[in-house]
């Protein structure tokens, strides 16, 4: 006889599949809308070109002459969208005119650059070549490097450095006889997280970006003790035995002379070996880090190079995490021209920034206590503008400028706006920023503890209620602190690289479906490659309801401005990009999602695979007096009988294509699953039954999809089932 089967909305991963019977227990690219599973919608890229980098900032908002722009940062590039183009507003740090600074040699792609003074630049760092002349000797010609990005490839001394063309120098060699200003992008950072010391940590020995460095005055060979000199040693320890890098040498110090010699020189510490260098080479304090198979004394992170975005008012806000912030005018004659500066009297050192609305303040966490003072920079200090004024900070009896610190914590993991406060996170705590007025401008109150934030942005608002991730779980405050229910909670943190991919994770909003949406990377995994969503439209205390999936995005914003939900995608295979010549770092595509049913992505159509899967149900029998079987068989039994299943009745409240339903079958609960010999089926919109010979003692269902332009919306099953036996 025919019955109904229904399961619970949500995944749960909590029990097995044995004992999640009328539930789901997997999916991937699925969600629940009124306590039914469908397929996601899909997505289809902005604009005909891939971005250099990792998509590392995202944020939308419209100016007052009803333009409608998104602002993207990657960790190497700054970019405005708007009317389906990109334009690049990133600021320039420096510019530097050059003339006859170009060599090239037959055979390689190679092209190197010679400054007059040192010049500041890493590899990886991208430069702009404009105001270019002529060059001799070369197939390169003006075309190749007029007006265009490059990636640095290599820095093998103070003033020089190279950049890889796409093809190989064919002439006798270059020079140029003309000039040619390089313009550097100001820095960001990685395109990845890493954390711990040793080998693959950036460079030998786990360097970080930031670490004072300088250059080496004269060369020295690999047994030298003595003759080792700073050209500039004022920010190098000298107390204690001290520790400094060239190349992938670590050298031991204890003292630095007035001229800048090394004293009580120890060369080839930490497992590496010394070596011959040649004047201008970089050195690399490194007195705080170890070499390769040493033991660690803590932990140090080099994380990506990210963005936090605002807009004031018609000014895009645009800070680099744990530097300086930019503005950029969107109203401004030939915005799209023009090039993001930075904010006078701002902070040079941030953590993070936001917006405070209405009052409109400029606020910024983990900032300098002295402005224009990097060395000062506080993980738990906040500095706010004065109302209406970005460029004023000082406090004043007439002003609305101030500071605060944190006490709970050991560094501000970010902000965000909530309905009527600021929720501002540390590594352990949450509070609320409220504007008060004059004479203290905000009134700062925790709120929380041992809930702080797994990573600047794994936290949405929605409606008065701030959503985050942690360390140790999901939280909501509402006016209360509350821990997340979470039915797929050791399915997520069993299997999440928060080591080295904290800073990695990101939240998103999907209000046109209640979802809150978490991206994460795997504990195998350096970049973002799964994602967990909350449904808190469907959602109740006593059955919330989780997704799961392999949706991989770095950022996304909700529908409010565009309409639809945008968001990042990164790549990071080696890529040319449309915009960067020799761009090693990967490539970002901007997406509109919840729009048709598959990926379009650079013309091509490839199809969204959706699934769900159920837990394994199996039946019973009443039995009377005498022990006879009476009644219909009901489908929570405890896998005393072998079942039969003579066929099933699909049905779906909406679909679009073919859709498989496969049944799995297993007779234990450590059995392995098979597959019906007679699925998986191919069920359409017109069929009105699937005959099947399934016999085992626990069967579960599974539907999906396999090509492009299917989608489905689960309706009621109803299964033709029987007992079949004791054996």
């Amino acid at each position: 006889m025919l019955q109904k089967i229904g399961f619970q909305p949500g995944i749960n991963k909590q029990v097995t599949e044995t004992g999640a019977e009328s539930q789901w227990v997997d999916c991937d690219n699925v969600r629940f809308r009124y306590g039914t599973p469908e397929k996601i919608g899909g997505w289809k890229q902005l604009g005909e070109s891939n971005l250099t980098g990792a998509g590392r900032g995202l944020h939308h908002f419209v100016n007052s002459l009803a333009r409608k722009y998104a602002i993207i940062g990657t960790n190497r590039i700054l970019y405005a969208f708007s009317g389906g183009v990109y334009y690049d507003i990133h600021p320039i740090k420096s510019t530097t005119t050059l003339t006859s600074a170009f060599t090239t040699t037959n055979g390689s792609p190679t092209v190197t650059i010679t400054f007059s003074s040192p010049h500041s630049i890493s590899e990886n760092d991208i430069i702009l070549l404009d105001n270019f002349s002529s060059i001799t000797n070369s197939n390169f010609v003006e075309a190749d490097f007029k007006d265009k990005k490059f990636m640095v490839t290599t820095v093998p001394t103070s003033t020089t450095l190279t950049i890889t063309m796409p093809s190989n120098e064919s002439g006798s060699g270059a020079t140029t006889s003309g000039g040619i200003r390089v313009q550097h992008y100001y820095p960001v950072g990685p395109a990845v997280q890493a954390k711990g010391f040793g080998w693959s940590l950036g460079s030998w020995g786990g360097t970080v970006a930031g670490n004072p460095t300088t250059t080496l005055q004269n060369g020295i060979n690999s047994s030298a003790t003595t003759g080792i000199i700073l050209v500039d040693s004022s920010q190098f320890p000298t107390a204690g035995t001290n520790f400094l890098q060239i190349n992938s040498e670590e050298i031991s110090y204890t003292g630095i002379a007035a001229t800048g010699e090394l004293t009580g020189v120890t060369r080839g510490v930490g497992g590496t070996t010394a070596a011959s260098h040649s004047g201008g080479a970089t050195i690399t304090s490194t007195t705080t880090f170890i070499g390769w198979g040493e033991a660690a004394s803590g932990d140090l992170v080099l994380e990506p190079g990210m963005w936090s975005l605002d807009n004031f008012g018609d000014k895009a806000i645009c800070l680099i995490h744990d530097s300086a912030c930019f503005e950029w005018n969107s109203a401004a004659t030939d915005a799209t021209s023009n090039r993001a500066t930075i904010i006078t009297g701002a902070p040079t050192a941030s953590r993070h920034m936001v917006v405070s609305t209405p009052d409109r303040h400029l606020v910024f966490y983990g900032t300098e206590t002295t402005i224009g003072d990097v060395g000062t920079q506080d993980d738990m200090f906040i500095r706010f503008s004065d109302q209406e004024d970005i460029n004023t900070y000082t406090p004043t009896a007439t002003n609305t400028a101030g500071t605060q610190r944190l006490a709970d914590g050991s560094q501000i993991r970010g902000a965000i706006r909530g309905r009527d406060a600021i929720y501002v996170w540390t590594d352990t705590a949450l509070f609320t920023q409220r504007f008060v007025g004059q004479p203290f401008t905000f009134a700062f109150a925790q709120v929380g503890t041992n809930c702080g934030l797994v990573g600047q942005n794994a936290c949405v608002e929605v409606d008065g209620s701030a959503y985050w991730m942690s360390e140790n779980g999901f939280f909501r405050y509402a006016g209360k602190l509350e821990s997340l229910p979470c039915l797929v909670e050791d399915h997520v943190y069993d299997d999440i690289n928060l080591d080295s991919g904290n800073q990695m994770v990101s939240a998103g909003l999907n209000n046109l479906f209640g979802e809150v949406i978490w991206f994460y990377p795997t504990s195998s995994s350096s970049v973002v490659n799964r994602m967990v969503a909350y449904n808190y439209f469907d959602s109740s205390p006593r059955r919330p309801v989780w997704t799961v999936g392999t949706l991989a995005r770095t950022m996304w914003q909700d529908s409010a401005v565009f309409g639809k939900p945008h968001a990042t995608e990164y790549d990071g295979a080696n890529d040319s990009s449309f915009d960067v010549v020799g761009n090693t770092e990967g490539r970002t595509t901007y997406y509109q999602h919840e729009t048709g049913t598959d990926q379009v992505r650079g013309g091509a159509t490839t199809a969204i695979l959706a699934n769900i899967s159920s837990g394994d149900f199996d039946i019973t029998q009443r039995r009377a007096a005498t022990g006879q079987t009476t009644g219909m068989p009901d489908l929570r039994g405890d896998g005393e009988f072998i079942m039969k299943i003579r066929r099933f009745v699909p049905d779906f409240i909406s679909q679009t294509g073919d859709t498989q339903v496969t049944l799995n079958l297993r007779n234990y609960s450590n059995s392995s699953q098979a597959s019906s010999s007679l699925g998986p089926f191919t069920v359409t919109s017109s069929t009105d039954k699937v005959d099947t010979r399934a016999r085992a003692r626990a069967i579960s269902l599974k539907i999906a999809n396999t090509s492009t332009n299917q989608s489905w919306k689960l309706g009621t099953f109803r299964l033709d089932i029987q007992p079949d036996g004791r054996r």
